[in-house]
């Protein structure tokens, strides 16, 4: 019997490539997703430059896993940040108070692997946030909370200091 999972086609990409979602200092690219994964996972690779914040406290569904490729990233999972250097596996589990920075001089990069997928949809939604909310720096001051905002069941809330 032939299913939908036998019928997709490998997917092979260059350093790089996938599609690309710019927010600033943050750039998100898609490496696999919706049709590439029958919406099972999706994986994409997320690049912060020096002295980043990321997305802010933040909680959704799916299993948020990630893999540092370069640099040192700062992960809040929970109620504790803690540095994760180059090749650090971290795990947020589906509905865990998580966000990601880089404290750091250097650029630095994360691989993300979302269970189950479908993560990509909302993709324009969080370029929109960040476009009203530009990333800063982790180092200044926290200035007053930025209203939570709720995108199809993903919420992106106010930056917490480290």
């Amino acid at each position: 019997m032939t299913t939908d999972l036998a019928r997709r086609p490998p997917v092979r990409l260059a350093p790089g490539e996938g599609r690309q979602y710019g927010m600033g200092r943050i750039n998100a690219v898609f490496k696999a997703d919706g049709a590439e994964t029958a919406n099972r996972y999706s994986i994409s690779e997320w690049w912060l430059e020096p002295h980043t914040t990321g997305p802010g406290t933040h909680t959704h569904p799916e299993d948020d896993v990630f893999y540092v490729l370069d640099g040192t990233m700062t992960f809040l999972v929970g109620d504790h940040w803690f540095d994760a250097p180059k090749g650090s596996f971290v795990l947020a589990p589906g509905g865990t108070p998580h966000d990601f920075q880089n404290r750091t001089g250097a650029p630095t990069g994360a691989l993300n692997i979302s269970v189950p997928g479908g993560f990509e949809p909302h993709m324009p939604g969080i370029v929109d946030w960040f476009l009203e909310h530009p990333p800063g720096d982790p180092g200044a001051p926290v200035d007053a909370p930025v209203s939570r905002v709720r995108r199809t069941g993903r919420t992106l809330g106010k930056r917490v200091p480290r």
